[in-house]
């Protein structure tokens, strides 16, 4: 008999956004990170490549958090959303055709356009079903499968190294990882209903938007929040194996950024209701600074692992509170808000991995682009203080979020 949990039309709801997850992030986005010094050492692919390979897939996310933005039907979301697990699944296979760069490039552009499936579309698509069928709207289930996806590319490729797979047949071991990923992420998300009056919740709030001072003040903070983000998310196993003590454990790092990270969302859930939204986003920014430049203060296992946990247990927190105060304040259309956060990190998301290679290329070391990215989530930071201080939004979000009821 089947588990009563998994009868519960919300959680099979819950955990297609979570499988969207595990294949569009975990699989199609991540599974860069550890294999790319696989790949180094296999083929002729050098730190500067590498970090435009990276760059080009969050180019590729950027499109597709623009293509979301702009759609405003709702079936014809879920028809992108779908289309995007049948991309994340062929760009998978595709990295394994062949070691030239200009294939590469194309997979990676169009595994990052699969990716705003599972972040923006899916999130988008789950808090409407709930919205309409009276549930909260929170994302920590389907938000934990980032992190797990994370941890899961991580083992998968460690598992496959100790097989002594190639580069190749790991490649190939992921698009096998994905076609099984595909069919709970696809058949658990219902169609949506033809919107009706009746079913849209209008006993929920109006939407209200924010200030000017809000927004410009955010979206620059989130640009820097991104920077700091993407550094870490694609260069963390290339610097640990880079060091002499710590070969082997760069898979075991990342392994931990994702155990880290799926519990994050629900961790500064909580958190953002003792302390307000900002507040909580403030915490997570500077404990996420101490998490980036541990690896250049520090070549000892204990300390990569501690700047893993940080890392893992804040960026993911990061992205969550943002999309919560975008949902709250444009409660029926969350995605009008959310588009735009996500181009301002977006466009630090390809500025900084192409920058961080080539620096990494001239120096022969990531320590400069972890000492930068640190310094953005800084600045960051201390923008969102001020923020707080002064904007009438920031507060109303913050005594919102210690009002809300738990559940």
């Amino acid at each position: 008999m089947a588990h009563p949990f998994l009868l519960s039309p919300r959680y099979r709801v819950l955990l297609a956004g979570l499988f969207s997850q595990l294949l569009c992030v975990g699989v199609a986005r991540f599974a860069y990170t550890p294999l790319l010094p696989v790949m180094q050492q296999q083929t002729w692919l050098s730190d500067a490549q590498g970090g435009w390979l990276a760059a080009l897939n969050y180019a590729g996310y950027m499109l597709g958090a623009l293509v979301a933005a702009s759609i405003h039907r709702i079936r014809l979301k879920d028809t992108l959303y779908r289309l995007t697990l049948l991309l994340a699944m062929l760009s998978t296979a595709g990295m394994a055709l062949a070691d030239s760069f200009w294939l590469w490039a194309g997979m990676r552009f169009v595994a990052g356009f699969s990716s705003s499936g599972a972040m923006l579309l899916a999130s988008g698509l789950i808090l409407h079903w709930l919205i309409q069928h009276r549930h909260r709207g929170e994302l920590g289930i389907h938000f934990a499968g980032l992190g797990l996806g994370i941890l899961l590319a991580a083992l998968a490729v460690e598992l496959m190294r100790r097989l002594a797979l190639e580069w190749q047949a790991q490649w190939w071991g992921f698009a096998a990882l994905a076609v099984a990923l595909l069919v709970p992420a696809w058949a658990w998300l219902p169609r949506p209903a033809k919107p009706t009056e009746a079913g849209g919740g209008s006993h929920h709030q109006q939407a209200s938007p924010p200030s000017r001072t809000f927004m410009r003040l955010m979206l620059a903070a989130y640009f820097c929040a991104g920077y700091g983000y993407v550094i870490s998310a694609t260069f963390i196993v290339a610097i640990v194996e880079r060091e002499p003590l710590l070969a082997g454990a760069g898979n075991w790092t990342f392994a931990l950024v994702g155990l880290a990270a799926a519990p994050a969302v629900l961790l500064w859930d909580l958190i953002a209701r003792r302390i307000g939204y900002l507040g909580a986003l403030i915490s997570a920014m500077a404990l996420q600074v101490v998490g980036i430049v541990l690896p250049a203060l520090t070549d000892s296992l204990a300390g990569v692992l501690l700047s893993a946990v940080l890392y893992g247990g804040t960026f993911l927190g990061c992205v969550s509170l943002v999309l919560t105060m975008a949902g709250r304040l444009y409660p029926q259309s969350p995605a009008r808000l959310m588009g735009r956060m996500t181009l301002a990190y977006g466009a630090a998301q390809i500025i900084a991995p192409a920058l961080t290679g080539m620096l990494a290329e001239a120096t022969g070391h990531y320590d400069t682009g972890l000492w930068l990215a640190g310094g953005f989530v800084a600045l960051g930071a201390v923008l969102l203080a001020w923020l707080r201080r002064v904007d009438r939004t920031a507060q109303r979000l913050d005594a919102e979020a210690k009002a809300a009821p738990a559940g």
